[in-house]
């Protein structure tokens, strides 16, 4: 089991990066929170998670060890998969689902792409009693230097990456930039995940 890798980041999107490690390239899926953290930065130590199935080796990197044990806290809930909760991640904060899940509150869980009442219901039930509530809920502290056409050209590729079809992302992101040309790209991508 790899637990972390650290090196140069040689290619960072919404939904993945790539960390050279002595002259070797590692992609890593990763959340809008993880992006948020390392975008501009030249050099980074993700935590990992490696995702073995028959067909792929996948690893999933965190910014800091507290999004990852969360993630593997998500992962433990019956029909909760690794991209389920990269999902869930990408749509929230750590603090912001704790909170959730601390006060029960099923709509904000549900509200998630993706995650029906059942779901919620199942992730609260199960990791009520091992998430630590914290004080404060705060929001997610979003960079604004991205120009405006390149934000909802990533934001696109980001959710399309996520799993959802090109025509339906273009479309929804072209609803929010038109409204607010302003954000961006993950509360771009956070809007869209709400919509899609």
């Amino acid at each position: 089991m790899i637990d972390y890798i650290k090196g140069e980041i040689a290619e960072l999107t919404p939904a993945s990066i790539t960390v050279e490690c002595a002259g070797v390239g590692y992609i890593a899926s990763i959340s809008l929170n993880t992006y948020s953290a390392l975008n501009g930065a030249t050099a980074a130590k993700i935590y990992v998670y490696e995702s073995i199935r028959e067909d792929a080796h996948v690893l999933f990197g965190f910014s800091d060890i507290h999004e990852r044990a969360l993630f593997l806290q998500l992962i433990s809930v019956s029909g909760v998969g690794p991209s389920t909760a990269r999902m869930i991640l990408s749509s929230m904060s750590a603090k912001e689902l704790e909170a959730a899940i601390g006060t029960e509150n099923v709509a904000v869980v549900q509200s998630v792409k993706g995650i029906g009442a059942k779901t919620a219901q199942r992730i609260i039930l199960d990791l009520k009693d091992k998430i630590k509530l914290t004080d404060e809920a705060g929001a997610l502290q979003l960079p604004t230097h991205a120009s405006l056409p390149e934000t909802g050209r990533e934001a696109v590729s980001a959710l399309v990456m996520l799993g959802f079809s090109q025509q339906a992302s273009q479309k929804v992101v072209a609803k929010i930039v038109k409204t607010a040309p302003s954000l961006p790209v993950e509360a771009i991508i956070k809007d869209a995940l709400k919509r899609l």
